[in-house]
């Protein structure tokens, strides 16, 4: 394929300052390609970035935005021997340093040197290493590819840290796009119950069709009721409304928290069975208190899970490849290169400006129409 003379990109200069520029096509080292984009999506860190210029304790400021990216090979370097060009490929947007302690342990997720979607990711071309570049099978479109990234996600928290078995039961606390992709995960891994909570019933309607989830709306919050307090009463009705026992069959196995709301963190513990496993995915609360007594007492695992480690990837790929996951009806909304500041609103938003709800928002590369998956 021949290259083009250019690579408009959209690029993020300050808080809520966006701007399309032509940037220079990057130079590849030997063991890097460059990938023409032709599907992005945009994740909720996305829009954290456009508006406060940071989340949590990652600030992107002069960088462009989004790493759900998916393309075709245009390039590569002359010691590359994984991909060639006209290949498909999803993109993994994290290149670690590949030498330090965490890197060398295999957890190079860790990494603190990570180069983290800092080239182009919303432009025509993307330089990547080509160890970050996944074969697409034919039967997954770029949106599919594109799809993967937050899917890698939901494989690293159920698989890899929650060694999530087959028959076992999961409560997912929010359903945004990662907490949806974190159930399919459960469900392809043999869930016996998906549960999923939220306080938005439209997103638990989508879940219940999407996995099949059994749903738990959160009741509001009483006058001059604490935190704690909340968490306790939550978790009771939510123990009892679903038949929830500590122990045995009716026990919770695993809670993956993706809210990042304190109440949401705090009702977990509660509703873990014995010996069970809470994981940390989503980024809100900086300082939560927690249940010492329930973490001790019932011996609860908690662990922070963060991006996506060795062989996330390619087990996303599989699932998808395979038929056990179905990626297509997260994608609700489509948007061309030219309309990416309109596709970030509807994103804050949670809707488009016709009012129908947004799960996940794809922007079609350069010179590409938004329906073309």
């Amino acid at each position: 394929m021949s290259l083009k003379s250019d690579s408009p990109s959209f690029v993020l200069k300050a808080v809520e300052d966006v701007a399309y520029e032509d940037r220079p096509i990057p130079e590849l080292g030997d063991h890097d390609v460059l990938v023409e984009i032709r599907k992005t999506g945009i994740c909720g860190s996305d829009v954290h970035y456009l508006t406060h210029g940071r989340i949590g304790l990652f600030s992107s400021i002069s960088t462009t935005l989004s790493e759900l990216i998916s393309g075709v090979i245009a390039k590569v370097g002359t010691a590359v021997t994984n991909v060639k060009v006209g290949d498909r490929v999803a993109v993994e947007p994290g290149a670690s340093c590949k030498r330090c302690d965490d890197c060398k342990a295999g957890k190079y997720n860790l990494c603190t040197d990570m180069v983290f979607a800092a080239t182009p990711s919303l432009p025509r071309y993307y330089k990547v290493p080509s160890d970050l570049t996944y074969i697409l099978p034919e039967n997954m479109t770029f949106e599919d590819g594109a799809m993967i990234e937050p899917l890698a996600v939901g494989v690293h928290s159920v698989s890899y840290l929650g060694n999530f078995k087959a028959n076992q039961n999961i409560v997912v606390t929010g359903c945004g796009p990662v907490g949806l992709v974190t159930m399919a995960v459960a469900k392809a891994l043999g869930a016996r119950r998906i549960i999923a909570v939220d306080i938005v019933p439209s997103r638990l309607d989508f879940a219940k069709r999407y996995v099949a989830a059994e749903v738990y709306a959160p009741p509001k919050m009483e006058k001059d009721e604490s935190k704690v307090d909340y968490a306790r009463r939550n978790a009771s009705l939510m123990k009892d409304q679903l038949g929830l026992t500590d122990r045995g069959d009716s026990r919770i196995d695993l809670v993956v928290e993706c809210s990042g709301v304190e109440v949401s963190i705090q009702t977990a513990f509660h509703v873990i069975g014995t010996g069970g496993t809470v994981l940390q995915v989503g980024m809100g609360a900086q300082d939560a208190a927690i249940n010492m007594g329930a973490l001790s007492a019932k011996e609860v695992t908690y662990k922070g899970s963060f991006r996506y480690g060795p062989g996330d990837y390619s087990l996303a790929i599989a699932l998808v490849s395979s038929g056990k996951i179905d990626l297509k009806p997260l994608v609700t909304h489509r948007f061309t290169f030219d309309q990416a500041l309109v596709a970030f609103k509807a994103t804050k938003a949670g809707k488009s400006e016709d009012g129908k709800d947004l799960i996940k928002a794809m922007i079609s590369g350069v010179d590409h129409t938004a329906d073309q998956a």
